[in-house]
């Protein structure tokens, strides 16, 4: 079957296709053949070596498709089961290996490629919005790269929940996607200061709290744009990592709080896990979550869908297709 492989750390030119073996299921595993692969940040930081991981590795740990082996000691996972994941080996692969506790089946009316595009981000924007910071009802939030994969599901979802959202993009394409999702307001941070926007909005009062995946560029207006004991949420470092600061600016910002959480954290647990995946199927079935799939590549053409991704001028999800 064939596989992309990672054999030195490097930019998206290290994303490389070979041919290996059909791995067989261990003990409590399952082997799913993937009809679709998510592409998220993540992997451009196992690639690079930011995220260090032993070489050669194949990227990738989301994606959708048909269980096609069972490992011995596996109840209540079958072949033929329709399963979704976000803790594949390797999924940048026709089939890939995983826990069988790790998969979560798919409802009938859900597509493998939707669920692919939404079930790690959706999950990621589920405890962003439910346990980081619990939005509540008339909250007013900042959502940065609100056209984004990740920033189109945040703001779909605290809309749902009662929220206002102020969301930034870089562009008018960007600004109209991200209203389309549910954005009351929107700052092109190309052309307009981010923080003086965020005050103007509230009347001086600042944001409840920020979702804030972009990291490094976006940190200082960040913090800037919170009302008193406001929450900073970093879920991620799209621009690079945010460099070592004085805790002290947390007080001076208006004793701020400030989380840096991780996905694996919040699903650690299979209940939890089958909860939230329950949540964000449901609410793509009934019609209240939209999902955007902005590409679909070829298993081989990884490299150009990482190169698509970190150039930012994507919208919604990528997919890889083997």
């Amino acid at each position: 079957m064939q596989v992309i492989q990672v054999q030195t750390h490097g930019g998206p030119e290290v994303l490389v296709p070979v041919d290996v073996p059909v791995p067989e299921p261990g003990e409590g595993e399952v082997r799913v053949a993937l009809a679709a692969t998510g592409v998220n940040f993540v992997d451009t930081y196992h690639r690079s070596g930011y995220y260090p991981v032993s070489l050669p590795f194949a990227p990738g740990s989301e994606g959708a498709g048909l269980v096609t082996g069972v490992g011995p000691g596996v109840d209540g996972v079958r072949v033929g089961d329709r399963v979704a994941s976000v803790d594949l080996r390797g999924a940048y692969a026709e089939q890939a290996i995983t826990a069988a506790d790790r998969v979560v089946p798919l409802p009938d009316d859900i597509s493998e490629e939707t669920a692919a595009a939404v079930v790690l981000q959706g999950l990621t924007a589920h405890y962003l919005l439910f346990d980081s910071y619990p939005v509540r009802p008339d909250d007013v939030v900042l959502v940065h790269a609100a056209a984004g994969g990740m920033g189109l599901l945040i703001t779909q979802i605290a809309t749902k929940l009662g929220a206002t959202v102020i969301g930034t993009v870089s562009t008018v394409e960007k600004e109209v996607l991200a209203r389309q999702a549910g954005a009351a307001e929107v700052i092109r941070y190309s052309e307009q200061d981010v923080t003086s926007e965020v005050r103007r909005i509230t009347e001086g009062a600042g944001v409840a709290a920020v979702y804030d995946g972009v990291g490094k560029d976006t940190f200082d207006a960040s913090m800037a744009s919170l009302r008193r004991r406001g929450t900073l949420v970093l879920y991620g470092a799209a621009s690079g990592a945010v460099p070592p600061f004085d805790p002290q600016r947390l007080q001076h910002a208006g004793s701020i709080f400030l989380t840096r959480p991780t996905l694996g954290h919040h699903i650690a647990e299979r209940a939890e896990l089958e909860t939230r995946a329950h949540d964000v199927f449901g609410w793509v079935s009934d019609g209240s979550l939209t999902v955007r799939i902005h590409d679909r590549y070829p298993l081989a053409e990884a490299r150009r869908a990482h190169e698509d991704l970190q150039s930012r001028r994507t919208t919604g999800k990528l997919l890889l297709v083997p």
